[in-house]
């Protein structure tokens, strides 16, 4: 049985599906997978005979609804799929599922659970019911297709193995910290980077290196080298930064694509939150809930106040971020690195 799975963004979103892959191609010995995405994610998914990988252009080449019509065309001549799935159920999503399900092919999508989110991040009354975690929202779109597949979520694996040689240079402890986000309620504060970054450069048994996208991210991150203290922002291209990756002992990432990356090659990572709340399933694969850093919501009743963290604060000032202490930061990190 040959399922075409299609996920086109973000890449923590990506990075989720991989673990549930690999897992459905374990358990189904006739199945085989061709994922569509976003290009530079496929080193994400290691290609065999079974696991195959379509890159999509959709501000191109594949742009709009003809563009769209065109990938289908090329997916169609190129394979012979028995059924969709769809990950994403999105515009461009629905419209590409549309075309398969109109030339006769099975496709089930993603039940995103918005209901339950919602309520969780309402500002008055909210419900803070844990919600069912997205890679098990991607597990049972491959059990509606009729697939046999058993997935736990909360199981720290190697998913994925990197043999190449890490860029940077290691050290006796190796450290990764992930500060940024795309928006500003995920995003620890510059000067609490500045603190924790000081505190563990004082021991020079340790390696930090510090991840970011985009131009902003990187000049910020460049004023924090030293010694023992590398920014690979902006100096490396994907490929080897997952090589720095699976080289980590512990990743400190913010509720972002740094903390499902790093579960992927099963690396400690220590999370912090603040306008969104793990409960609202996108904790990385793996990881624990002693790892969490946050300010309990009944500590912070405005807490979670944002699914993915691109609302405006409730009160304007961010205090779920900015009253995180950087030294229960560094403490959990030498907790980690001591165990």
């Amino acid at each position: 049985m040959h399922v075409l799975v299609i996920r086109l963004s973000a890449m923590g979103d990506v990075a989720m599906t991989v673990p549930v892959l690999l897992e459905a191609l374990e358990q189904n010995p006739d199945l085989e997978l061709t994922v569509l995405s976003k290009r530079p994610f496929q080193y994400f998914f290691p290609v065999s005979n079974r696991l195959h990988f379509e890159a999509i252009d959709t501000k191109d080449a594949h742009k709009g609804f003809f563009g769209l019509y065109k990938k289908f065309k090329e997916l169609t001549g190129k394979y012979q799929f028995r059924a969709v799935a769809d990950f994403h159920n999105v515009l461009r999503s629905n419209v590409l599922s549309s075309f398969f399900r109109m030339s006769g092919k099975r496709v089930a999508s993603i039940e995103k659970g918005r209901a339950g989110k919602r309520q969780l991040t309402r500002k008055e009354n909210k419900v803070s019911k844990a919600q069912k975690h997205s890679s098990v929202r991607y597990a049972d779109v491959l059990r509606q297709l009729g697939l046999r597949l058993k997935f736990e979520p909360t199981e720290r694996k190697e998913y994925l193995k990197n043999d190449e040689k890490a860029p940077l240079e290691l050290n006796t402890f190796n450290v990764g910290f992930a500060p940024f986000a795309q928006h500003e309620g995920k995003a620890y504060p510059f000067e609490k980077c500045r603190e924790v970054i000081h505190e563990l450069a004082k021991n020079k048994k340790v390696n930090v290196f510090l991840f970011g996208g985009g131009k902003k991210e990187s000049d910020l991150l460049k004023k924090l080298e030293s010694d023992n203290v590398f920014s690979l922002a902006g100096k490396f291209l994907l490929p080897q930064e997952l090589a720095q990756i699976a080289k980590l002992n512990v990743m400190v990432s913010m509720d972002s694509a740094n903390m499902h990356i790093a579960s992927l090659f099963g690396v400690r990572t220590i999370s912090i939150w603040g306008a969104t709340h793990y409960l609202a399933g996108f904790l990385g694969i793996g990881q624990k809930a002693e790892d969490i850093i946050e300010i309990p919501p009944d500590e912070l009743a405005c807490r979670p106040c944002s699914v993915f963290g691109n609302k405006p604060c409730f009160r304007g000032d961010y205090a779920c971020l900015h009253k995180i202490d950087s030294n229960r930061i560094v403490d959990k990190i030498h907790g980690a690195l001591n165990g």
